[in-house]
């Protein structure tokens, strides 16, 4: 007998099991598992009732709210699909997104409907559901969204059959070397993807898990199906706000929570971590750069975290490997535990079969030295790149996806990543693209080359640094040029960093050799300050 995969039905098995345990906290505000399922539910018919069939979609833009766990169950158990919203990238990007992924309908929260009221007019969307929050004016005309899931003919609603196969939701990359990629993610990839969550970070019922972690990135790493397939706690948090997440600490005794090195930063740098006084000993997955040793010394030290290093991206689910921590290496000095947690590790047990291949598609030795792609197959693969089959038949080659991430594979198995084919930057968890930057700088007027790579920072765990070249007698300071970038891009994305230099290095065809660039900087050869 064949049952469809799909993390939905983790609603219903907590909702049968655990009716009266608190599923959602959200500041003042508190769901059991039967109350959550009935707002879901009714999200679901007041959809049906606006017209929302299965297979059709639905943008969401909202922060880490109830309002958004609601979201994920109440659209995908009828079949439609979500399209998470990433509420930090520009007004231009977010107006492509929703456009692009033939979005029915849009919810947003109050707070960024600023963004929307530029755009308005050009989205396709029929209809806009705004969520209230106080402090906050609704810029855009929507309906409210307590009136909206209020005025259903039913409270029930039965999920429909749904194929493992078809689509969960459209995920949408940050927009790298081109326009946002919308990568199709299915019932079964992001069912097997939180069961390598469960798996690996040991989620269990007891559990109270933090949503540090934006759950638009590639849904919450499947921590929004994880807590609820064990009967565990949903703690949301609007904004990330360290004497907050202290808070919390302390009052719902958090253990589990996941997030980029500089949540860690920010928590050990908090004035209050000298005075909590925490019962349990969180764990916390973290992705991207990597922390420095004396970071993870100081969150051991502080607040006995226990910190495990994983690896993905949005076309994976986003997990594929994890840094299995063996009791051998506890034997090791900080440093080199340091440099050991660093590495990306292993595959999870569920998600398929990762290696690193060099040119000719062979396995690259197991000696720390050769340098290969990584590339994968398996249960959390996308689909595919909604709407665009020359960039999935780019990424799909000989029946294996093709990450861009250039790694080495230690004599253990472990494997590390080295560089970025796809000169991705990440900082603070967010991927930001050097190429992107480098477009923009070569607008201002001034400028004659540039390049931006990233280099370490002890906040962000890796900045972009502008490497720039001016045009002769233009003078132009570190300021004016990340003011530039910031006028002309999203924030986050804009260079931290700026420095002036004669000439770049470059082939003897002229190509950039960005790699001799990494290496000063990263070598701590030349230091940024």
């Amino acid at each position: 007998m064949h049952y469809p995969l799909t993390p939905i039905d983790w609603k219903r098995r907590a909702i049968k099991y655990y009716p009266s345990k608190v599923a959602v906290i959200d500041e003042e505000k508190t769901f059991t598992y039967a109350q959550f399922g009935e707002r879901t539910d009714r999200l679901s018919q007041a959809l049906l009732k606006a017209g929302i069939n299965e297979g059709e979609h639905v943008a969401v833009m909202l922060p880490n709210t109830h309002y958004m766990l609601e979201c994920f169950y109440g659209i995908c158990q009828m079949g439609a699909v979500m399209v998470p919203l990433n509420y930090r990238i520009s007004s231009q990007d977010m107006e492509y997104i929703i456009n692009h992924s033939d979005a029915k309908l849009l919810i947003v929260d109050a707070a960024f409907t600023s963004s929307i009221q530029e755009i308005r007019a050009n989205l396709n969307v029929e209809e806009i559901v705004v969520v209230a929050v106080p402090g906050y004016e609704c810029k855009v005309q929507g309906i409210d969204y307590e009136d909206f899931i209020q005025h259903v003919d039913s409270v029930s609603f039965s999920p429909i059959n749904l194929d493992e196969n078809q689509l969960l939701t459209i995920n949408y990359t940050s927009g790298t070397t081109s326009k946002p990629k919308g990568v199709m993610q299915t019932h079964r990839s992001n069912y097997m993807n939180a069961a390598d969550f469960m798996f690996h970070l040991g989620v269990r019922h007891q559990d109270v898990y933090l949503h540090t972690l934006p759950m638009f990135h590639v849904n919450g790493w499947g921590g929004v199906w994880a807590i609820t397939a064990v009967g565990g706690v949903h703690v949301c948090l609007r904004k990330v706000e360290p004497k907050v997440i202290l808070d919390l600490f302390e009052q719902q005794q958090i253990t589990l929570l996941c997030g980029a090195p500089i949540v860690i930063n920010m928590l050990v740098n908090e004035p209050k971590v000298k005075e909590i006084a925490i019962q349990v000993k969180p764990r916390m997955a973290i992705a991207g750069s990597p922390p420095a040793s004396a970071l993870i010394q100081q969150a051991q030290d502080l607040l006995g975290l226990d910190i495990v290093h994983v690896y993905g991206m949005t076309e994976t689910s986003p997990f594929i490997l994890y840094n299995e921590w063996k009791p051998l290496f506890d034997q090791a000095s900080v440093e080199k535990q340091a440099v050991l947690k660093a590495r990306q590790g292993i595959e999870m047990v569920f998600n398929g079969e990762t290696k690193v291949v060099s040119q000719d598609g062979k396995e690259v030795a197991w000696n720390g030295e050769e340098l290969g792609e990584i590339v994968t197959r398996g249960n959390v693969v996308m689909k595919g790149y909604y709407k665009d089959r020359e960039q999935t038949q780019a990424a799909f080659r000989d029946g294996w996806f093709h990450t861009g991430d250039l790694a080495v594979i230690h004599p253990d198995g472990y494997i590390e990543i080295r560089d970025r084919a796809k000169d991705i930057i990440i900082s603070g968890g967010e991927n930001i693209s050097s190429t992107e930057i480098e477009g923009i700088l070569y607008k201002h007027p001034a400028v004659l080359e540039a390049a931006v790579i990233a280099v370490p920072d002890d906040k962000w765990g890796e900045v972009p640094l502008a490497i720039i070249v001016l045009k002769e007698n233009y003078r132009v300071t570190e300021e004016d040029v990340i003011t530039y970038c910031r006028d002309n891009m999203a924030h986050f994305k804009a260079p931290k960093k700026v420095e002036f230099v004669n000439e770049l290095p470059k082939t003897a065809t002229g190509k950039l050799q960005k790699f001799r660039l990494r290496k000063m900087y990263w070598n701590s050869e030349k230091q940024v300050n």
